[in-house]
């Protein structure tokens, strides 16, 4: 069943208060008694009142001082506004002449005007100006939680769908492919297998062990980089620079695991060439409570400009996640420049 949407039901709301707001201003024809010009005139202000007070909270004093959390403010608010439209009704009577068009319509003596009908009339306009700020706080209330509610239900499927984005980049089935064929191809008396068969194991523990939590640390990160890089090593030519520049001493602190794998991988898929020479730097920094990778690659004339998808979840897919885990708290930049050959992403995290 389609869920009927913010818009409408708050739309259907405002129908329903304004009908009812019209039919109490009309109650005169509903019971068949003819008013004076002075009293339709009084009611077609007090109508445009309603209207404007109406608004003024569900569009001004709900989100701007309820939804502010300055609720004593709203309070005091609504306590100076409703004597005020109450005095206001009591003016307008005055100025169109209410009571002596009533007396002079209905051929009523002074002495049968009753002072009290006024402390009446009053006390209505009272309860009909309450009504109407309830009413659209109801409403405006009403829709902000049925926002709330869509947008963290929105949040909950991006982290779901970033979540399994993740879980297909922990593993590029083409790497482990082409790992294991070099691995076959070492094989024969060769001593390198054991250290690629190594380098392959502390991967594979951490994809499968570490990457179940949602964060991990700094070391094992780090030493997930040192693995990769060594059984890249593997597959790249003699002509290509893999430099990789990490702080001696590393203060270990929580990171979200494979977070550096989408840039490196990137650079690995785009930044090598067998038949130029080509560079891969891969540097980490750590200061206080920043956290900075820095991960720069070949770029080579005639190669495709758009190098955010990787096998794994690309740069656009990586920003999303950090959306999710790092709000407000990273800085990602990819910087193409085209006059020394290179393609520069810089992520900054506040760790914090």
């Amino acid at each position: 069943m389609k869920s009927i949407s913010i818009n409408k039901i708050s739309a259907l709301g405002q129908f329903f208060v304004f009908a009812g707001l019209l039919a109490i201003l009309c109650l005169p024809l509903f019971w068949g008694i003819a008013m004076p010009q002075e009293y339709w005139i009084k009611q077609g202000i007090m109508l445009v009142i309603w209207v404007g007070l109406f608004y003024l909270n569900l569009y001004v004093l709900l989100p701007y001082l309820l939804f502010s959390r300055r609720s004593g403010l709203f309070f005091l608010t609504i306590i100076i506004i409703v004597p005020s439209v109450t005095w206001l009704s009591h003016s307008i009577d005055e100025q169109v002449g209410m009571k002596e068009a009533i007396q002079n319509h209905f051929h009523l003596p002074k002495e049968k005007i009753n002072p009290e009908k006024e402390v009446i009339d009053h006390f209505w306009v009272t309860i009909l100006a309450l009504m109407l700020i309830g009413c659209s706080t109801v409403i405006g209330v009403g829709k902000r939680l049925r926002k709330e509610a869509q947008e963290k239900e929105s949040l909950e499927k991006e982290s779901i769908n970033a979540e399994l984005l993740f879980l297909k980049a922990q593993i590029n089935p083409h790497f482990l492919f082409n790992i294991l064929n070099s691995i076959y191809a070492l094989a024969e008396g060769n001593s390198q297998v054991s250290d690629a068969v190594y380098n392959l194991s502390h991967l594979m523990r951490y994809v499968l062990y570490d990457t179940r939590h949602s964060m991990t640390s700094l070391h094992k990160e780090v030493a997930f980089v040192e693995d990769y890089i060594k059984l890249m090593d593997l597959r790249v030519m003699p002509n290509v620079q893999v430099i990789f520049d990490k702080p001696p001493v590393i203060r270990d602190v929580s990171v979200a695991p494979m977070l550096f794998l989408p840039f490196i991988e990137n650079a690995y898929k785009h930044g090598i060439s067998s038949i130029h020479p080509s560079f891969i730097y891969i540097g980490i920094r750590q200061s206080d409570d920043i956290l900075e990778i820095e991960v720069r690659n070949s770029l080579f004339a005639n190669q495709p400009s758009e190098k955010e998808e990787s096998n794994g979840i690309g740069i656009v897919n990586t920003r999303r996640r950090l959306d999710l885990i790092y709000p407000g708290k990273y800085t990602l930049e990819t910087i193409e420049n085209s006059e020394r050959s290179e393609f520069v992403v810089h992520l900054k995290l506040e760790l914090s």
